[in-house]
C-alpha cells in the first residue's frame, strides 16, 4: 500500500516553505570515525547542510532539518575531504525537526536530489523529539566517547543522578584493538566525576591512555567505549574498591594485554 504522504509534502503543509524543484537531501550514517546521531544529539549536526536525514537503523532516516544554503561550499578546516556550505535553517519547521522518521534503502550515496523518484514515504511523526536515551540502569551502560561528551556536557539529569551517586570499577575499550583498561572511581561524585575527566580530554590522566592518543592521535578518543563491570556497595572502603579493581585488571588480563600498564 503506497504511504499516505511523503516527508516534503508533509512540511509544506506545514508551513514549511520547500522548493523541491532545487532540494538536495543528506543521507548522513556512520562513516568510521563519527556517528551523525551523537552530533544531533549534541547540537552541531545542523552545521551541516540542505534537507538533512541521519540513518537510524534499517531502512530508516530521522529528518534533522532543512536548511538554505547562503555560502559556497569551503573545505573544513581541520578536515580537508569534508565540505562545509554556510546555512541558514528555514522558518516554520523547529516543532519538525528530531520527530520525523521516514523510509529509504541505503545506498552508497551521502547526497541525491530530491527528484519525482525520491519520495521519502513518513513512517512516523514522533510526539517528542529524539533525544539522548534516559540512563538505561548499571548492567547495561555501553557508551562511545562522542556519546560520553553529550551525556556530561548536556549534564543529562537521568544520568547524572545515577553516576554522580555511586562510586565501582568501570571499563574503557580501544574498539580498534580490543585493549582494555580498567579503573575505579572512589572520589566525590562517583563514577560522574571520573567520567568527566575522559570526556574533556580522552585519557583522563591516565599514562597508557594518554601515551595512546600521542601515538594515534586525539581523534582515536572517538573509538572508546565506556562500561560499568561492578558497584560499590554503600558501605565500601576505598580499599574494598581499590581490591575490587586489582581483581578485575587481573580477570581482564588488562595490565599484561591491555591498557592498565
Amino acid at each position: 500500500m503506497k504511504p499516505l504522504i511523503g516527508l516534503v509534502p508533509f512540511l509544506k503543509a506545514n508551513g514549511v516553505d520547500v522548493d523541491a524543484s532545487d532540494l538536495k537531501v543528506h543521507l548522513a550514517c556512520w562513516n568510521g570515525k563519527e556517528d551523525p546521531i551523537n552530533q544531533y544529539y549534541a547540537g552541531a549536526f545542523k552545521e551541516w547542510q540542505v534537507l538533512s536525514l541521519i540513518d537510524i537503523g534499517p531502512g530508516e532516516w530521522l529528518f534533522v532539518g532543512i536548511y538554505r544554503v547562503t555560502k559556497a561550499a569551503m573545505p573544513h578546516p581541520t578536515r580537508p575531504h569534508i565540505f562545509v556550505y554556510g546555512t541558514e535553517a528555514l522558518p516554520g519547521q523547529e516543532q519538525l525537526i528530531g520527530r520525523i522518521k521516514v523510509a529509504r534503502k541505503r545506498s552508497r550515496a551521502s547526497y541525491i536530489w530530491h527528484k519525482a523518484p525520491v519520495f521519502l514515504p513518513i513512517v512516523e511523526v514522533m510526539r517528542e523529539k529524539q533525544v539522548m536515551a534516559e540512563f538505561p540502569g548499571y548492567n547495561n551502560v555501553t557508551v562511545n566517547h562522542q556519546e560520553l561528551r553529550t551525556i556530561i556536557g548536556q549534564r543529562i539529569a537521568s544520568w547524572h543522578g545515577a553516576l554522580a551517586n555511586i562510586k565501582g570499577v568501570y571499563l574503557i575499550t580501544d574498539k580498534v584493538t580490543g585493549a582494555q583498561y580498567v579503573g575505579k572511581a572512589s572520589g566525590d561524585d562517583g563514577i560522574w566525576s571520573r567520567w568527566s575527566s575522559y570526556a574533556k580530554n580522552g585519557h583522563g590522566g591516565n599514562v597508557e591512555l594518554k601515551k595512546l592518543l600521542r601515538r594515534k592521535g586525539k581523534a582515536h578518543r572517538d573509538q572508546f567505549q565506556y562500561t560499568i563491570l561492578e558497584i560499590a556497595a554503600t558501605h565500601a572502603t576505598d580499599a574494598d574498591i581499590l581490591a575490587r579493581e586489582s581483581y578485575w585488571v587481573r580477570a581482564l588480563g588488562s595490565r599484561i594485554h591491555g591498557l592498565n600498564g
